[in-house]
């Protein structure tokens, strides 16, 4: 079966960074050729929401407005890897990381339902 994998989660003090990364089990990106591949997150108690995507090319990237300028979304095809390098971190960015690919021909693709495959989620928690 198809899943993505995400690391990189944990507990960080409010203006720190982390980097999360998301691989694919059971096949490599290079299969994924031509998906989208998208980070969401979800806070206790709320509807999941997207964060980041990247064109296959990484040559695309589309940032939800409460992350712009503070996450930068990228990916190593070589290694079959996506990451979410997330800096200046606020309180409220504490929530479960997905990482997530889409066969869509939209862009950009910041739906749920855009997304076929999902990882299992990396919590991220960041303390005031």
């Amino acid at each position: 079966q198809v899943q993505l994998v995400e690391s990189g989660g944990g507990l960080v003090q409010a203006g720190g960074s982390l980097r999360l990364s998301c691989g694919a089990s059971g096949r490599t990106f290079g299969s994924f050729s031509g998906y989208f591949v998208g980070w969401f997150r979800q806070a206790r108690g709320k509807e999941r929401e997207f964060v980041a995507v990247i064109s296959w090319t990484g040559s695309s990237t589309y940032y939800a407005d409460a992350v712009k300028g503070r996450f930068t979304i990228s990916r190593d095809n070589a290694k079959s890897t996506v990451y979410l390098q997330m800096n200046s971190l606020k309180p409220e960015d504490t929530a479960v990381y997905y990482c997530a690919a889409s066969g869509t021909r939209t862009w950009p693709p910041s739906r749920t339902y855009d997304y076929a495959y999902w990882g299992q989620g990396t919590q991220v928690t960041v303390s005031s």
